[in-house]
């Protein structure tokens, strides 16, 4: 696995992003040890999909460094290091041809085409692939293609997609942002699964609803404005008065049976 004898799967120490001369991130400190899942919390606009675009290595910072999986952004080939990373995004669904079955659609694709768009998968992949979509819970969608399947089991496909190549460290960017509430409670449950086996890479989720967080998530951070507003261990971090100054809002939350539940006050 990518990392492997590394304390740290992510560190960033003083990263700024700047996009057509408007900051995005300022000043972000924030390490990832390799027995942790995190939730990473923030208004539209905080800045938390570029910070996890900057880890998962498809953004440079502006200031600051990256090190992920113990190799520092700006001198690593991050083709390579990016297959040690599984990155599940609300804009990569969309890049798997619609007429593969799901167990195709998790395997990633060669480095290189082969010829007339070949794929030279072993049986080894195949059987991997099946038995990660039974990890998540899409071991019953046999050979439907991408193309009938919910926004839900799409979700479930990336996932278990994320997993493939023995990763180093899982992100997922919103992964419930699709997803009606039966969906989003069956990802729920399948990620406080994930979440709970020792053997799972770190992980690291972004969202700004607080009902997202699967239970067994150990840390949080929280973005406004681009800025770190708190970090630390998940019960620390996350209090009505946090929660409150992160979305500009006056909001009341209880931590009931490992979720959590927020509203306004």
């Amino acid at each position: 696995m990518g990392g492997e004898g590394q304390n740290s799967a992510l560190r960033l120490v003083g990263v700024g992003f700047t996009r057509d001369k408007r900051p995005i991130l300022s000043d972000v400190d924030w390490e990832v040890a390799c027995d942790q899942r995190w939730v990473v919390l923030g208004a539209n606009g905080s800045g938390k999909t570029s910070l996890l675009r900057i880890a998962a290595l498809y953004e440079h910072p502006t200031t600051g460094t990256v090190e992920v999986l113990g190799h520092r952004l700006g001198q690593v080939d991050v083709r390579r290091l990016r297959n040690q990373v599984g990155f599940v995004s609300p804009a990569f669904p969309q890049r798997r041809p619609p007429h593969l079955p799901p167990g195709a659609g998790v395997i990633p694709p060669p480095p290189a085409p082969l010829p007339r768009g070949g794929h030279d998968y072993t049986d080894a992949d195949r059987e991997r692939a099946v038995r990660l979509l039974e990890q998540v819970g899409a071991g019953g969608l046999g050979d439907r293609t991408i193309a009938t399947l919910s926004s839900g089991e799409r979700q479930r496909v990336q996932i278990a997609r994320s997993l493939m190549t023995d990763p180093g460290l899982v992100l997922l960017d919103e992964p419930a942002s699709t997803l009606d509430l039966g969906g989003r409670e069956m990802l729920v449950t399948d990620l406080t699964r994930l979440a709970a086996d020792p053997a799972a890479p770190p992980l690291v989720m972004v969202t700004h609803r607080t009902e997202e967080i699967p239970a067994g998530f150990t840390h949080g951070l929280m973005l406004r404005d681009g800025r770190v507003l708190a970090q630390g261990p998940l019960e620390d971090v996350l209090t009505s008065d946090s929660l409150s100054a992160c979305f500009d809002l006056p909001l009341e939350l209880e931590h009931r049976n490992g979720r959590w539940h927020s509203q306004a006050r």
